[in-house]
């Protein structure tokens, strides 16, 4: 037994410094961006850069505001993103409960087609889908970029929701039906609790996906104050692809915020357990 522990040992050390060194992977990139984001022009320029600004300035984010309309689009992609990820995990939800609990040769086919929507690339969609916008004159509209988001997010959303569906035993939907329960009842009562965790980490994956999205809305919108933040972080590079980099730097750290304040106030949900609430009361 003591043999067992001791090799087990070096085995969990060496699985912890694979984490840490992942985790310091992960999280080089964004506190270079805070780093860069403080730093006057003068640091900026230097040849032997440092981690912390010698002088740190608020320079940078003042410079960012009035050069671009950041407020705008972040209130533009604030907007998509929302809307994006309620109407995808309300469409998402009832279709992964079909799905889970109806299994057959449709619902494996349509999870087939759900896995394989996502090999397809931005390219090969989006000349159909601006000729369709167009039709719709959707085209320079947060709703059309809207629907975009939906469509796009809704695949990988309905996969997810699927797996939390299974995830929940069917025998606490058959012992609320013994309980006299009707199946609107047993879905409102039992399920949809247990899925909480389950729909919250994937309006995140869908919010996420939306506010991080740059092509689709490059390309549908058109006019400075519908077009999102990605979109306007881009304004900061020069004509010859020379970067702004102290207001880039600030703008995008700006960027970031929301998305790790959302998980931070969302994550006990996230990793909440999925038979929470399960116990007859």
């Amino acid at each position: 037994m003591s043999s067992t522990l001791r090799a087990s040992r070096p085995a969990r050390v060496g699985q912890y410094l694979a984490l840490l060194a992942y985790l310091v992977f992960l999280a080089f990139p964004f506190l270079w961006l805070i780093s860069t984001a403080f730093k006057p022009a003068t640091e900026l320029g230097s040849l032997h850069p440092t981690w912390i600004p010698k002088d740190p300035t608020l320079a940078n984010f003042r410079q960012a505001f009035d050069e671009q309309p950041l407020l705008q689009a972040a209130a533009n992609s604030l907007l998509a993103a929302f809307a994006a990820a309620l109407i995808a995990v309300v469409i998402a939800t009832p279709m992964a409960y079909v799905m889970a609990r109806h299994r057959g040769r449709l619902s494996t086919a349509a999870t087939g087609w759900v896995v394989i929507s996502q090999a397809f690339p931005f390219v090969l969609v989006i000349i159909p889908l601006f000729l369709v916008l167009k039709y719709l004159h959707l085209i320079n509209s947060l709703f059309g970029l809207v629907m975009v988001y939906v469509v796009w997010s809704l695949p990988f959303a309905l996969w997810m929701l699927v797996g939390y569906v299974r995830a929940v035993p069917a025998e606490l939907e058959e012992a609320a039906a013994v309980d006299g329960a009707g199946k609107l009842r047993t879905l409102v009562s039992v399920t949809a609790p247990l899925l909480a965790p389950g729909i919250v980490a994937t309006a995140l994956f869908a919010f996420i996906t939306a506010w991080n999205e740059f092509f689709f809305a490059l390309v549908l919108l058109k006019t400075p104050e519908k077009q999102t933040l990605p979109v306007v972080l881009t304004h900061f590079l020069g004509a010859e692809g020379v970067a702004d980099l102290g207001p880039l730097a600030a703008a995008a750290f700006l960027a970031t915020i929301p998305s790790l304040v959302i998980f931070a106030i969302i994550q006990k949900r996230i990793t909440g357990g999925m038979l929470a609430g399960a116990v007859k009361s």
